[in-house]
């Protein structure tokens, strides 16, 4: 699995490394200050001696590229933000379909719907299952009998009978 950081602070660790252990640390002290195994260190002091500095690069992040730019990210944000009521939906329920249907009229990106959970997790979304709640609720009535009512019913330890055997 790729370690958490940007390709660039990966490449930081693994020259602090290879410093350290130039500077004659151990490599499992080393392995402890980056945060990492011994055996990574050790990998990395190797490909350095076969390579020079220059197999410590960087590597390119795995996978397909991003098809929207941070830009576009950040544009995206700012359009699910203002509710789906506003692009033209009957509610402001955010589903996959809608929100494919959004990057696909703002930004020309066609996306499957069932991709877009990745995107919306990446975004920082969570799902949520909407409340519903019946259109003739009385909150006031609602509050009066949980401050009146409910508070006789609930049953109570100091109340119960006392038993004994005589």
């Amino acid at each position: 699995m790729r370690p958490k950081g940007s390709a660039a602070e990966l490449e930081q660790r693994r020259r602090l490394a290879v410093r350290l252990l130039e500077q004659g640390m151990k490599a499992a002290a080393v392995a402890r200050a980056v945060g990492t195994s011994r055996a990574s260190v050790t990998r990395w002091r190797q490909a350095r001696e076969r390579g020079g500095q220059a197999a410590l690069a960087a590597k390119p992040h795995p996978g397909r590229p991003a098809r929207l730019t941070a830009g576009q990210r950040r544009r995206l944000v700012r359009l699910l933000l203002r509710g789906a009521g506003s692009h033209g939906y009957g509610t402001d329920l955010w589903t996959l379909k809608r929100v494919a249907e959004v990057i696909a009229a703002n930004f020309g990106v066609q996306n499957h719907r069932g991709h877009m959970w990745y995107v919306l997790r990446w975004l920082g979304c969570s799902s949520r299952k909407p409340q519903r709640r019946a259109s003739e609720r009385d909150e006031q009535a609602i509050a009066r009998w949980r401050a009146e009512d409910w508070p006789g019913m609930k049953k109570r330890a100091g109340k119960r009978p006392q038993h004994s055997c005589d």
